[in-house]
């Protein structure tokens, strides 16, 4: 039937059970969930002039099948997850394999025991690769950060090779800083082994026809409708149980009507509140793109920039879409301060425990709204893979629909 859009000022709020704001994984799974199973009415609220969130893809001139908000590749060890996005797409079977150009050399990455052998030579990784295995044993994965707590002096001149040809650039492009949240660093491990692909999943794949087609399979009912273009700051009339400001919300207002129906906001916390307390710091993303008239730019999809270039990262899209053609495009990711949301997306939380104490801030300001759930990204102010994403989706659907 194709997704139902509508004009928010068509919009009579009593038609709807469940307001979701924002269509991306966390908004989409929900709006869903709580259509096709509990049967209910369901406005979503999309800010941009797309669904799909930073998911959104879509073909440049070229014919190339590009993400407009950056590269996003499926993986998932959650068997739940997988089946159900496979009820809207088929997937293909893409293994994700990044390389870091270390001044001129491709390595893999994560660091294994082939970016090993690369850097130290065959004689002395061997040596190193003994430590490695009888320290933590064949085929583990090991964080900077463990390694570099190694006080074997071996182990200590590996560590910090890898810190200062792997992490220490990349991070400060990254995040404007090198101290970053233990959670971040153990994103991209050591292993050690020769696993040369980027993810260790069971599951990975990308959208058979691309992640919006992905999203309009998912939004296609009868029950859900999406207003785009539509800024949930300017349609919600907040209302606070006293007038300091630190009183919490006592309901949620839309088109002069109290919205008494469950309420998933998937959008930053701080600009619901328009940043009463100041904003919180997020990182965003720069992207440039070109097209090239040759096949192929690079040896795989995304090669990281760790010792040079201003640029974090180069992707080509061919290799994600397994798309065949004379051009190929590319884009070239830089990470900058978030300072305009007029003109920013937030892609990035700074997690630390001020920034923590400065969102839980702003939670406790609608803690009282029992209709009121956070969800995502920016809502909850955490980093997390689209799978997980999608599971805290569907489990959210579920206490809504069993309560």
């Amino acid at each position: 039937m194709g997704v139902v859009y509508a004009d928010f000022t068509d919009i009579n709020i009593s038609d709807f059970d469940a307001v979701v704001v924002g269509c991306g994984f966390a908004g989409a799974v929900c709006a869903q969930q709580l259509a096709e199973r509990g049967n209910k009415r369901v406005l979503i609220i999309e800010k941009r002039a797309q669904i799909a969130g930073n998911m959104y893809d879509e073909y440049d001139e070229a014919g190339i099948l590009v993400h407009k908000y950056g590269p996003h590749i499926f993986h998932t060890n959650n068997q739940r997850v997988f089946n159900y996005l496979r009820l809207f797409s088929g997937f293909l079977g893409y293994r994700h394999k990044v390389l870091s150009n270390w001044y001129g050399t491709y390595i893999p990455v994560p660091f294994n025991m082939t970016s090993l052998e690369m850097c130290f030579g065959e004689e002395r990784a061997a040596q190193l690769e003994e430590k490695l295995v009888e320290k933590f044993g064949a085929g583990s994965r090991v964080t900077i950060n463990e390694l570099r707590q190694q006080e074997d002096p071996d182990l200590a001149e590996l560590a910090d090779f890898v810190y200062k040809n792997v992490f220490v650039y990349y991070t400060q492009k990254q995040w404007g800083t090198t101290e970053v949240d233990p959670s971040v660093t153990a994103r991209v491990p050591v292993l050690i082994s020769y696993e040369d692909g980027y993810f260790q999943d069971k599951y990975q794949g990308m959208p058979a026809f691309g992640y919006t087609k992905l999203f309009e399979e998912m939004l296609s009912h009868e029950n859900i409708t999406v207003c785009l273009n539509t800024e949930a700051e300017s349609v919600f009339d907040l209302r606070f149980s006293s007038m300091e400001e630190d009183a919490p919300l006592s309901s949620i207002y839309i088109k002069g009507k109290p919205f008494e129906g469950p309420i998933i906001y998937t959008g930053p916390l701080d600009e619901m509140f328009l940043s009463r307390f100041g904003r919180l710091p997020y990182r965003t993303l720069r992207f440039e793109y070109e097209t090239l008239d040759q096949e192929r730019f690079q040896p795989c999809g995304t090669v990281n920039y760790t010792v040079t270039e201003d640029y974090t990262r180069i992707t080509e899209f061919k290799y994600l879409t397994g798309q065949k053609s004379d051009k190929t495009t590319i884009m070239r990711e830089y990470s900058l301060a978030y300072e305009d949301p007029q003109n920013q997306i937030p892609y990035y939380a700074i997690i630390n425990e001020e920034n923590e104490a400065h969102y839980n801030r702003y939670l406790k300001l609608t803690e009282s709204l029992p209709n009121f759930f956070p969800l995502g990204r920016l809502a909850e102010y955490r980093y997390y893979n689209m799978d997980v994403i999608v599971e805290r989706a569907l489990d959210l659907s579920d206490k809504i629909l069993s309560e």
